[in-house]
Parts: structure tokens; sequence; C-alpha cells
């Protein structure tokens, strides 16, 4: 049986055909995956010279260079100081970082578009920045971006050889399918652990889980600037540094609030306010919250509110990460006082129980994040779990690639019923529906579907 990855690099290893412009998130974005060490750590300057960086620094919570205390080593010599990361090389002169002192001493500009001759990195003293262009490739893999978002629901040329394949062939070309998905999301999570340890890697997958869709952009940030090992040696900060550097803490709060939450709202913003100045993100360093079309359970506070408590409970979560069935079983447990009766900072008191972390974001934990990881290290437990875990609503994706391979099929259903085999049809999803620009016709996936089947 070919593998999946086989089957991918045998349709497209040798494509002739140019991909579109990739669609660049914001700046911020950009950062916090390079930050994550996502687009790697090994690069060639635009004059080719070698570079590796050892030390991706701390995010610079106030105006200039977008790092600082950063280490890169150039043909052998290593190098200290701030980096900056811009999207366009002509944003160098373009921000004014060519007549700014405080970049002076930058180590190395990132960029991603417009590297020719015409735009240089030259410093406010005059001197040649050494600049790296991120190459799409790595782009592209950091981003997961396919060349379309989303595809029709309607059934797909896939169908008809699906349709006479046994319910254990699809199973096994969907197994296949799961496996690479797995396989790289294990990918991404090393990178994230080398570059900034096993427990930061944990602590950034969790606030990516937490914050979802909307906001996993969000949440990965505030983890980065506020690390996991300074919250162990502060676990009286943690709400406040992450209320307080997540931007929702202001002088009056309390008064905003309920009778009966206006003294634990009062003395959370005096504990701000005591540490503000060390860690409070200026204005244009701001992280950028989604808080519409959330629903009141899922807002951004209450997330934030059990990241602070896990942080709290750290090495109860760190040791339980690896054992699945007790782990589920304290996340489902956790109460905090104030959080598991209220909605917000200033919401009134829910008479329900709410929970921290519903069974959703848990199971993506697991199936994104922390069984991935296991199941490539060879834990003989991990791929059980993957497999028995209950699969979540069916989303419009879901909805539509079973539509296009499935059709009107009698057993379709039962490719439903687990999270992995959900796992599995994004990831065809994404692998063809997405970069088939042909709407089915000429899409390779319906004549390669023999090579996967048994």
């Amino acid at each position: 049986m070919l593998s999946y990855s086989q089957l991918l690099q045998d349709v497209y290893g040798n494509r002739l055909a140019e991909d579109p412009p990739l669609d660049l998130p914001d700046e911020m974005a950009l950062q916090a995956i390079w930050f994550n060490g996502l687009f790697g750590r090994t690069f060639t300057t635009t004059d080719g010279r070698s570079v590796v960086v050892r030390q991706f620094g701390f995010w610079n919570r106030t105006a200039g260079p977008d790092f600082l205390h950063s280490a890169v080593e150039i043909d052998g010599e290593t190098h200290s100081g701030p980096l900056e990361l811009d999207t366009n090389a002509s944003d160098w002169e373009t921000h004014g970082h060519d007549i700014n002192p405080a970049f002076n001493d930058v180590i190395l500009h990132v960029i991603f578009r417009d590297a020719d001759a015409r735009h240089f990195t030259r410093s406010e003293n005059h001197t040649d920045i050494p600049k790296v262009v991120i190459p799409d490739a790595l782009v592209k893999e950091a981003l997961q971006q396919a060349r379309h978002t989303s595809a029709t629901a309607s059934i797909g040329r896939c169908y008809k050889p699906l349709e006479h394949m046994s319910a254990g062939a699809v199973e096994q070309v969907m197994l296949a399918a799961a496996k690479h998905r797995c396989a790289l999301k294990a990918k991404r999570h090393q990178l994230v652990r080398e570059a900034h340890g096993k427990d930061q890697a944990l602590w950034i997958a969790l606030a990516e889980t937490l914050g979802y869709r909307p906001n996993k952009q969000a949440m990965s940030q505030l983890a980065q600037r506020m690390p996991i090992h300074y919250l162990r040696q502060h676990t009286e900060l943690a709400y406040p540094l992450l209320f307080g550097i997540a931007g929702f803490l202001h002088p009056d709060i309390h008064e905003q609030a309920p009778l009966d939450s206006q003294q634990w709202l009062e003395d959370l913003w005096k504990t701000w306010w005591k540490h503000r100045g060390e860690h409070e993100l200026s204005d244009e360093r701001s992280i950028q919250w989604t808080r519409t079309g959330i629903r009141p359970i899922n807002h951004p506070q209450r997330r934030l509110a059990a990241l602070g408590y896990i942080a709290q409970h750290w090495p109860s979560f760190r040791k339980l990460s690896s054992q699945t069935d007790s782990l589920i079983n304290w996340l489902e447990r956790l109460h905090d006082p104030f959080w598991s009766h209220h909605y917000t900072l200033t919401s009134k008191r829910s008479e329900k129980q709410l929970a921290l972390m519903g069974k959703d974001r848990i199971r993506d934990l697991l199936i994104n994040h922390l069984l991935p990881l296991r199941i490539i290290q060879n834990d003989a437990t991990a791929w059980n779990h993957y497999l028995q875990l209950p699969a979540p609503a069916i989303s419009e994706s879901i909805n539509r690639v079973s539509t296009r391979l499935f059709g009107q099929r009698h057993d379709k259903k039962d490719f439903f019923k687990k999270a992995w085999q959900h796992q599995a049809l994004l990831q065809i999803y994404q692998d063809f529906c997405l970069e088939d620009t042909s709407d089915c016709d000429v899409c390779p996936f319906p004549e390669q579907l023999k090579q996967l089947s048994v």
C-alpha cells in the first residue's frame, strides 16, 4: 500500500504550474509564526551567506525592532541583538527604520517579498544589515495555505472509484490521510519545542487550542509574550499578567461589574498596576482579539481564564499531558470560584456552573497536539486513543468534502463517527479539493485512489 505522503509526492512533486501569489497574513501574525520556529532556523542571506538562528529572543513590547536579544550565526560567526521582521523589503525605508537609531544594532532583517536590489536594509549609521527572504515553499508549509479557501459541495469525480470500494478499503485511504496529517502536526509541535523547549511548546499548544479559530493567533501571541517559565515562578500573578497583557484590564473595570465581583476585580487591577511597567504592550504591539460572533461561553476572557488556571497548576497539567484518560478527567473537573460562574470579567454571576475547558477544546488539544507527538515517538497507547476520540460536530468543510467524495453512498455516515475520520477528510480536502483549479475535471485524486486501496 502506497503511503499518503508518497502519493502527494507523485502527484505534486514535479508540478510545473505556477502557484498563485501567497496570501500573507498581517505582519504580527508572521512575527508570531517566525517566533514559533515554523519557518525553520537555517536560511541564506540575499548576498549568499548562511544563517542559523540560535535564539529567537524576546518580543519587544514597545517601539523599536520586533525582537530583542536574538542570536544568529552568519557564516559561522555569532551575532547577538535585535531582529526585525517586515512583510516587504521596502518596509525598512517606508517605516523609517533607516533613519531611526533604535535600529542601528539590528543583526538580521527578515522579509517575505520584494527582495530585489532596489531596496536596501541600511541603518541610520550607514551599516548594511544582512537580509533573509523566507522562501515561498516554507511560507506555504508554515501557513498550511491551499490555493483556494473552499470548494463546492457537489459530487466529485472521486465519488465513482470510492463508490465501488469496500468500507474497509475506504478506511485504509482515510487512515493513510489521518496518519499523514498527524505527522504534520507533530512536526509543527517539534519545531516549536526545538525553538523554545518542551514546556513552552506545550504552553503555546494549549493557548492555541483555547483560542480556537477566531483567537488562535491572539492566544499564541499572548503565550509567546508571557512564557510559562515566568508564570511558574510567579503563579500568583497568572491572572493579573495574562489579563493585563491581553489588554482586558483598565482602572475603572470594577465599577462596571456587579457588586459581588467588584472587590475581586479591583484587586486584579491593583496587582496588574504594580507590574504593568514591566509587561504592558504599547498600542502598536497590542494583541487584537475577535469578540463578535462568539458565544458567551467561548468569550476570549473565559478562554484566557482557563489558560491562567492551568498555568497555576502547571506541574499537574504537564505530568498528565501524556496520560490521555487522566488528563481528560482532570481538565473536565477544573473549577475556579470566579470563572466557573462568570462569562466575562464584568458579567453577572451565572447560577449554572460553566466548564473552564469544554469537551471540544479537550479533544482538539489531544488530536492536534498531544497525541500526534506521542504517536511519532512510538507511544504504544497513543494511536489507540487517537482512533477512539469521538467526532466533533460536522463542520462546513467536512460537509463539503464528504459530499464530493461519498455523494449518496449508503454507508456515508460511518466515515464521520470518529475525530480521526474528520482529520483524514480535512487532509484530503486540503491536499486535493482546495488545490484543484479545474473544478474537479483534472484533479489527480481519482486516478490515485487505486494506489491507496487494498
